[in-house]
């Protein structure tokens, strides 16, 4: 009898993980049926990221799909920014440490920000959607 008790708390962790795993998988599953319109798509658990042409579609992952989505396109761009900790960087001088990071899109009427947990991988997206928007505002001008 004391066995069993001492073997319940290992066996509700392990259906909690099990849960949480399964709950995980249904998610990256999800993002990746969405992802496959995109030329360019990022996936973590604050938000997913999708590029296709000039288009850029944001919003949260759902175990039933990706929800809240927004698209705006690099065309209405007045400025992209990096930011650490509510403070913009640059994506050259990373600092070691930050626990809110997001890339900021300036539009003329809003501001956007789409959320990352890796602080390298948002310098790269970063520096590749600045690239793509320095192309479109030369075609536009």
């Amino acid at each position: 009898m004391e066995r069993g008790l001492l073997w319940l708390p290992l066996l509700v962790l392990f259906i909690g993980l099990a849960w949480a795993g399964w709950n995980e998988y249904q998610k990256v599953e999800a993002y990746r049926l969405w992802a496959e319109g995109f030329d360019r798509a990022k996936y973590d658990i604050y938000a997913v990221l999708g590029q296709k042409g000039s288009e850029i579609t944001w919003g949260k992952p759902t175990r039933k799909g990706m929800k809240d989505l927004q698209t705006f396109s690099l065309q209405q761009v007045q400025a992209i920014w990096l930011k650490a900790n509510d403070q913009t960087i640059d994506p050259a001088n990373l600092p070691e440490k930050s626990k809110q990071v997001a890339i900021e899109f300036q539009l003329s009427n809003e501001s956007v920000q789409v959320p990352f947990t890796d602080l390298e991988l948002a310098a790269r997206w970063q520096q590749a959607l600045d690239r793509e928007w320095a192309r479109y505002r030369q075609v536009s001008s």
